[in-house]
């Protein structure tokens, strides 16, 4: 299993691009670090709200993946320089100010992976 360090990690994360959208939170991923593959969505964290892999979904080169439908068989290729929003629903949990985020996912290789950063709003 590779392990793929915090600091890079931290760099698909587009600073900024947390915002309220209708019915929920979206912010935006970039893929830096080279060729990847999500197999799944375990949650979003954003503040004390948690969104399960229903209320999740990411849209990228024009096609959008249901959090409950991306899995190992189903898995959303994600090229190098490729961009994509992660959008919750169901609630606006965002603040005024600093506003936590973490981001668990699944890559085939490296396992669990987990994005926690931090965005103002």
């Amino acid at each position: 299993m590779a392990v793929v360090p915090e600091f890079l990690i931290k760099r698909i994360y587009q600073k900024g691009s947390l915002k309220a959208v209708e019915n929920g939170v979206s912010v935006t991923l970039k893929n830096v670090l080279g060729p990847g593959v999500i197999s799944g969505f375990n949650y979003v964290k954003i503040n004390d709200t948690v969104f399960e892999p229903q209320n999740v979904k990411f849209v990228t080169n024009g096609a959008e993946y249901s959090g409950t439908d991306v899995s190992e068989e189903n898995a959303v290729v994600f090229r190098l320089g490729q961009s994509g929003d992660l959008i919750m629903t169901g609630q606006n949990c965002l603040k005024e100010g600093v506003n936590q985020i973490i981001i668990e996912a699944v890559n085939p290789e490296a396992g669990i992976v987990q994005l926690k950063i931090e965005d103002i709003v």
